[in-house]
């Protein structure tokens, strides 16, 4: 076999290096940086950084930003003014390399939300959050297979809703064979078990500890007066023993007030403690457990004192790093606004609940919580005078940084209520 002359070797060297060199290029790490997608509401900006690429659009208005601290670094603002789905050329010297989408959804207002909300939930069928013995080596649920986690949904064909209606139904058939149907990650399955009668009490046992019910305190992210659905919380209502998304047979939500405050410190996140059983002054239901949020609708009109007119929508394509707010209750005072950066957003196709880092510069919350904590998830976040999402977690080491959720896939699940 003949092999490849020294030149040969040498321009397969040259051709890589200018290869890898190309692809680090100012202009291959814009293009790459640039979304396929814009996702707007009207009248939105988005700023975008093109280097010496030249944007064209049809039906979108895209003009030059006249502010030199971003003409320098080569951006532009892309206003969206027509409603409907426009695209944009990127092009270099008349030769066009890229096309982005740009979707223009008509301007929507909201009623943001910060006020505190009492949550009371009851699970669609009866939660495992554990197994144990009955007897000395003895667990029927241990035997069968099941696990913290599973939901059973049923006994014999009877459905289960509560722990008192699953004890009555395994007091009703004695220690006898039946048959289990329980749901595991979303799948309904169904096992064959016999109980364990408790020679002392005469009571039938499965060996698994149960829970049917939940509350605690969140804060409201938004409410729509269009159609009466509202968001809160920004992530899902999980068990807190085995972690699992709790499925909503029925729920409440009330108002609640916030009584004492544990400020969060590195490796231990603070929370907001807050009481609303007492007074019980329900404000609207629960539909909707999702990872983003709880979601339903709401009995009365909800009021903002800071925004008694709403504020309009701003979709993910327009949130930029920078100078943001979010609206929050952290004591009896009610809800006020405090000062956030923006440091990071993540470009999402899909819905998740990270979709932003947030990190709070504001004096008063710093000094009020540490940060964020733990019942003020669901706070909205504000940015260029919309609602841009919602406060989702907070880190762990760090309380005075999160998590935040956009608004595009809150509106999403509050669209499935």
């Amino acid at each position: 076999m003949k092999k490849p002359s020294m030149l040969r070797k040498a321009i397969g060297v040259v051709t890589s290096v200018l290869l890898a060199l190309s692809w680090f290029s100012p202009m291959q790490v814009t293009l790459r940086e640039l979304p396929d997608t814009l996702v707007l509401t009207q009248g939105q900006i988005s700023t975008l950084l093109l280097g010496g690429l030249r944007l064209e659009g049809d039906a979108l208005t895209v003009t030059s930003s006249t502010d030199e601290s971003l003409s320098s670094v080569g951006a532009v603002n892309v206003v969206s003014q027509s409603v409907g789905t426009s695209d944009m050329l990127l092009s270099l010297l008349g030769i066009p390399l890229k096309k982005v989408e740009v979707h223009v959804s008509p301007e929507k207002r909201l009623i943001p939300g910060g006020q505190a909300l009492g949550v009371a939930m009851r699970t669609e069928g009866v939660l495992i959050v554990g197994v144990s013995d009955v007897a000395e080596g003895v667990s029927p649920a241990k035997a069968a297979g099941l696990l913290a986690g599973d939901i059973i949904t049923g006994i014999n064909g009877t459905p289960v809703a509560t722990a008192e209606g699953l004890t009555e139904q395994l007091n009703s058939s004695g220690p006898t064979q039946v048959r289990i149907a329980y749901r595991r990650a979303g799948e309904n399955r169904t096992v064959l078990l016999t109980p364990h009668r408790d020679e002392v009490t005469g009571a039938v046992r499965l060996g698994a500890w149960v829970r049917d019910s939940t509350a605690g305190v969140g804060t409201l992210s938004f409410f729509d007066p269009e159609t009466k659905r509202y968001a809160a919380l920004g992530h899902a209502i999980t068990d807190g023993d085995t972690g699992a998304v709790l499925s909503v047979s029925e729920g409440q939500v009330l108002r609640a007030s916030i009584v004492a405050v544990q400020k969060g410190q590195k490796g231990a996140p603070g929370e907001l403690k807050g009481s609303f059983l007492r007074e019980g002054e329900v404000l609207g239901d629960i539909r909707r457990n999702s990872i983003l949020g709880i979601y339903g609708t709401m009995a009365a009109a909800q009021q903002n004192p800071l925004y008694p007119e709403g504020l309009p929508i701003g979709l993910r394509s327009g949130v930029h790093t920078g100078t943001a707010s979010i609206l929050s209750s952290v004591d009896g005072t009610g809800v006020h606004e405090y000062a956030v950066e923006i440091t990071r957003v993540n470009q999402q196709t899909a819905p998740a609940p990270k979709s932003m880092v947030l990190h709070v510069t504001d004096e008063r919350l710093l000094n009020a919580t540490g940060g964020i904590v733990q019942g003020m998830s669901g706070s909205p976040i504000l940015q260029d005078g919309r609602i841009i999402g919602a406060v989702t977690h907070v880190f762990v080491n760090d309380p005075t940084q999160g998590y935040g959720v956009y608004i595009d896939w809150m509106l999403e699940e509050a669209a499935q209520v």
